[in-house]
């Protein structure tokens, strides 16, 4: 009989660092801390705390999830950017999961999730059926009570970041594309108008 397999799940895509450590179905550890900037500072010491509570080491990881949005712009490339250079350091795979995906883990489908964004926005996703790589849904985004009918929001069965660490376990034996951050909207800042130098012989 095969091991269960370790995962370790994390997301900064919002005012909070979050994490979950995961062997098999059974949660190790979790941290949720509430902070409106330095999740790159804290998001590692607190990995390390989660991984030597549980007695393991990186090198016991079998698959990483991390939160790749929609939410804070900074806060989305600072998990993934880490997710990355684990992924690669590591030799184990990394797994994108949006943050409505992992909000709706373990929900009886048809659901809806809606999440709070910026001022008087919220993020919102319909699930129809079970969960399939292939579905065409995406997060959306919508001025608070003015969604179109649908399903009742519903409560998270589980927190955020084990459902991303549980989601990920459940997709690390198909081939994932690598993860990429999930924006709704442009981003704040435009890259430059100037002209670019040139360069005199």
């Amino acid at each position: 009989m095969l091991p269960d397999r370790v995962a370790l799940g994390f997301d900064t895509s919002a005012a909070h660092c979050a994490a979950a450590l995961l062997c098999g179905g059974q949660v190790l550890a979790e941290r949720l801390e509430h902070m409106t900037k330095g999740q790159a500072e804290r998001l590692f010491p607190m990995l390390e705390q989660m991984l030597a509570e549980a007695g393991l080491a990186w090198a016991d990881l079998d698959v990483i999830g991390v939160g790749t949005g929609p939410g804070n712009f900074t806060g989305i490339r600072v998990a993934v950017a880490a997710a990355r250079g684990l992924s690669l350091s590591l030799g184990c795979p990394a797994i994108g999961i949006s943050v409505t995906e992992a909000t709706a883990c373990d929900l009886p489908r048809p659901c809806r999730v809606v999440i709070k964004g910026r001022r008087d926005q919220v993020i919102w996703e319909d699930f129809d059926a079970e969960d399939c790589p292939e579905r065409a849904s995406r997060p959306q985004q919508a001025v608070t009570g003015q969604l179109p009918p649908g399903p009742a929001p519903a409560a998270p069965a589980v927190p955020l970041a084990t459902g991303i660490a549980r989601l990920a376990l459940s997709r690390m034996d198909r081939p994932q594309p690598r993860p990429a951050p999930i924006y709704l909207r442009p981003a704040d800042a435009a890259p430059s108008s100037m002209p670019a130098p040139v360069i005199l012989p």
